[in-house]
């Protein structure tokens, strides 16, 4: 009885929905994390009366013929990339996106990483970093008798040196889009790498045509919606048990089968 493997098939799919809104709710403060969502595509097909065969020697054809399905299988765990909201937290070295973007973070292997997570602080040299201690590039230090800085919209820099009247200007954060943004890896700790699905990056300053723009002072919250993820559990469990029901059906037909004189 094929049923049994289709509901086997059904249950694993929906462990899998589980486990990706698990992940979705574990991480509904995390900054800047994107929500993921499991898609899934019905399996081949077992043709025992093909459509559109003949059923005559007239030339008349099968209307609908006779599919059986075998299963569900998953085939994505799509990002969406829809913006968060902004959280004011008034600390002036925590940034957030508004728009499409990414900073660039050099990793300790000198890859690039990609992160929408602007909860950035200084080094023991002054440079910017990420909570990890990573490089965001190009890589800004802040000098040790700096009593303030500000960074505007388009990423630009600036420190109030003490005795100083204009303001000091030490660098621009760049940010990077791709043509793909589902397709980057995702490799935790909130960064993302290249990749062949995603494209190769597009580099630019903030502000500029089709980047977004920094504000400091904020950051980007999960895009998780908490009720929608319980009320995809609840269906998602539902599903789990029909497809059990399913596989507890068939057993019992077996079982009449066999007590059969």
């Amino acid at each position: 009885m094929r049923s049994l493997s289709i509901g086997a098939t059904g249950m694993l799919a929906q462990q899998l929905n589980v486990d990706v809104i698990s992940n979705n709710i574990a991480n509904m403060n995390t900054t800047a994390y994107q929500r993921r969502r499991a898609e899934f595509a019905d399996l081949l097909y077992q043709d025992y009366r093909p459509v559109g065969s003949a059923s005559s020697d007239a030339g008349t054809v099968v209307p609908s013929g006779i599919q059986v399905g075998v299963g569900v299988k998953p085939t994505a765990i799509y990002r969406i990339t829809e913006q968060g909201n902004m959280q004011s937290t008034d600390n002036p070295l925590d940034l957030a996106i508004q728009g499409r973007g990414y900073f660039e973070v050099e990793l300790p292997s000198g890859e690039i990483g990609y992160t929408r997570s602007g909860a950035l602080t200084r080094s023991s040299d002054g440079t910017i970093v990420t909570a990890d201690g990573y490089l965001v590039m190009p890589g800004i230090t802040i000098p040790e008798d700096a009593v303030s800085i500000s960074i505007n919209a388009t990423g630009e820099v600036f420190a109030q040196i003490d005795g100083q009247v204009a303001p000091q200007n030490l660098g621009q954060f760049e940010l990077a889009t791709f043509a793909n943004e589902g397709g980057l890896q995702a490799i935790g700790d909130n960064l993302f790498l290249e990749s062949e699905a995603s494209g190769a990056a597009i580099v630019a300053t903030p502000g500029s045509a089709g980047f977004g723009t920094v504000q400091q002072g904020f950051l980007e919250t999960s895009n998780v919606n908490v009720v929608a993820e319980i009320t995809d559990l609840i269906r998602a469990q539902r599903a789990y048990e029909m497809n059990s029901k399913v596989i507890q059906a068939s057993d019992e037909m077996m079982g009449t089968l066999t007590q059969l004189r």
